[in-house]
């Protein structure tokens, strides 16, 4: 049976600065800023969230469809994805745009500074959600902002069960938005610092938002496991050691996988949430979000 992974496709292009921008950056000439940074290494890696958590359920042995939006540049991520079994048939091609692109530089101290182009994700509402009847589940992830929308109303309305996964999307909508999205799923995920911006916006508690409909929700907290809440109890699952902390990158998308692993075969949320932790333990030690490696004896293992 499939899964739906509605979501973001990009390239990431990730630069480190030998020195630290604090000293590059003067306090008292913020307002004529005009800095240059020497990035002598770079590398891009594919990524976007939708691509990132199709790559790993299909190493587990699921069945992803993508539904996602490339650019002109994006025919070789498109036979990426064919690679590894995902189903592109639901992948737009925008000629007139470039691929969701993230440009980010890093300096000595893990300080960040990011440009992110969201370019063909702002045609991702134009290819509706496949509602054949082996699609089981669903992930609504980090997208363009009238695909979120379009594609969770789609899901909602065909009777899919889906997982909402605001991500770093979160803050494009406002309190009524998101409640919508809540009320609409059956699963919501998110990590502990987007939890609590969903409080904030929505004004109910993550017990209140537990004890309606869904069935269940989870907050991760990195090394630390991840809270579960079903019907206003809350149990902790908890982390499992990474045998090397190299890269977070993908982290979230990888736990994300295993919940749609889990969910479609019937698991409970706990057992979902084991093998999340497991996978993002294992990815944290590989850079990038799709240089891990796993297979199908993962997840029984």
């Amino acid at each position: 049976m499939a899964a739906l992974v509605c979501g973001s496709l990009a390239f990431d292009s990730i630069a480190n600065f030998g020195g630290r921008f604090a000293d590059q950056i003067l306090p008292n000439q913020l307002h004529v800023l005009n800095v240059s940074f020497l990035v002598p290494t770079l590398r891009r890696e594919f990524g976007g969230c939708a691509g990132n958590i199709a790559y790993n359920l299909a190493a587990l042995g699921g069945d992803p469809v993508v539904v996602a939006a490339l650019g002109s540049d994006g025919g070789g991520y498109r036979a990426r994805l064919q690679s590894w079994g995902a189903t592109t048939a639901h992948v737009r091609t925008v000629d007139e745009a470039y691929t969701a692109q993230a440009f980010i530089i890093t300096d000595r101290d893990n300080n960040q500074i990011t440009a992110f182009h969201p370019g063909a994700m702002q045609w991702a509402h134009e290819t509706a959600v496949p509602t054949g009847a082996d699609v089981r589940i669903a992930i609504v992830a980090p997208d363009g902002r009238t695909a979120m929308l379009d594609h969770a109303r789609q899901l909602a309305d065909a009777g899919i069960p889906f997982i909402f996964d605001p991500g770093q999307g979160l803050p494009m909508f406002d309190g009524d938005e998101l409640r919508t999205f809540v009320d609409r799923a059956s699963w919501v995920a998110l990590n502990d610092y987007e939890a609590q911006m969903l409080v904030d916006r929505t004004g109910r508690s993550i017990e209140q938002m537990s004890r309606s409909h869904l069935r269940g929700i989870v907050v991760t907290l990195g090394a630390q496991g991840c809270e579960l809440w079903q019907q206003g109890e809350k149990t902790i699952i908890p982390g499992v050691v990474a045998s090397e902390i190299v890269d977070p990158t993908g982290c979230g998308d990888a736990f994300r996988s295993a919940m749609l692993f889990g969910l479609e075969r019937g698991w409970s949320l706990a057992d979902c949430a084991r093998l999340g932790n497991r996978i993002g333990a294992l990815k944290i030690a590989s850079r990038g979000g799709q240089n891990h490696v796993l297979d199908h004896t993962f997840a029984a293992a």
